[in-house]
């Protein structure tokens, strides 16, 4: 992991043409990127794709980047949204669903329809989510694949702390509804909670 006073001086060097520099930063927020466009695409050859596109562009564009007090990964992030939102509205017209990307059972020795029923589960939520605004699905994906916090989501998505938390909040809420109206009692008596 690379510190935040390391990761100016590896960004300085690659901003001169270092290709070892630019390669740890590589290193460091691969996974985390394609994550995140994995979870925005749902399949794995385009998020390995646009994921490829994010770091060349970054690696194009380095020599533009500025610190301005938000850390390199907000840069990236912005980098991997803007492509993903052109690939939304590349494929709008047509529908894909990977074979690859079969919901995994998680049994830990659950009862097969215990398990069968959380993949149920699992899937109406990510149907829902992805029926969301862009902003409230990158809000979730920020929130709960990449833990990050309110502030630092912020940054990534140009809004105040503030912003975000009502955001949040507002998500939760329509998402709380939406999965009750999938999961009419089930929902309600497993999932009390917090907003």
């Amino acid at each position: 992991m690379v510190r935040k006073h390391e990761e100016k001086e590896i960004l300085a060097q690659a901003s001169l043409g270092d290709g070892e520099a630019f390669g740890k930063l590589y290193d460091e927020y691969v996974g985390r990127i394609y994550n995140y466009i994995y979870y925005r695409t749902g399949n794995q050859h385009d998020a390995e794709d646009l994921t490829a596109r994010v770091f060349f562009r970054a690696m194009r564009h380095i020599t533009n980047y500025q610190d301005r007090g938000l850390p390199f990964s907000a840069w990236l992030y912005r980098i991997a949204h803007n492509l993903v939102a052109n690939w939304h509205r590349d494929n709008s017209r047509r529908q894909e669903v990977a074979l690859e990307d079969d919901y995994r059972l998680n049994s830990g020795g659950d009862l097969p329809e215990l398990s069968l029923l959380r993949t149920e589960e699992q899937a109406a939520l990510l149907q829902v989510i992805q029926t969301m605004p862009e902003d409230r699905q990158q809000l979730l994906i920020l929130k709960f694949v990449e833990h990050l916090s309110n502030a630092e989501i912020g940054m990534i998505m140009d809004r105040t702390e503030g912003a975000i938390k009502s955001l949040y909040h507002r998500t939760l809420t329509s998402l709380r509804a939406e999965m009750r109206k999938e999961f009419p009692g089930q929902f309600e008596n497993n999932h009390n909670g917090d907003s």
